[in-house]
């Protein structure tokens, strides 16, 4: 993916609880970057449901392996990669989270928030990697 063997930062999340000072680690440095507070809540949201995601589906909670953030933070632009051990997943057969009989179900909203909150994302081919952009807002 993009940020393999580069100059980015990286963290690993065991747990949900070691994910809220990883996120807000980024979120300082999105401030101290310039961004907006309406990127940093986005960006926020989507760390919170990419790692989450990992850590529960991927990892299926095995705390011995942990879920990767590799991000990197300039002023115009913030990318990252989450990426966890596990199988994998195809994104193009998840339910329409919209549809009249999926919106009152519990889950099932993640990758649609990454969809909708970032200028672009993309899973690699395994499904276990999502790369995750987002230029900075005017």
């Amino acid at each position: 993916m993009l940020l393999h063997n580069s100059d980015a930062c990286r963290i690993d999340i065991l747990t949900p609880e070691e994910m809220i000072p990883a996120i807000a680690t980024v979120v300082r440095e999105l401030q101290s970057n310039g961004f907006p507070d309406s990127d940093v809540f986005g960006i926020r949201l989507c760390l919170e449901e990419a790692i989450g995601n990992g850590i529960k589906h991927g990892q299926r909670k095995d705390k011995t392996k942990p879920v990767q953030l590799r991000y990197r933070i300039c002023s115009a632009q913030f990318l990252a990669e989450v990426e966890d051990q596990g199988p994998g997943f195809d994104p193009d057969s998840l339910p329409d989270p919209l549809a009249p009989h999926n919106v009152e179900r519990p889950g099932g909203r993640g990758v649609f928030l990454l969809q909708r909150y970032m200028t672009w994302m993309q899973y690699n081919e395994t499904g276990n990697c999502v790369a995750l952009c987002k230029h900075r807002s005017t």
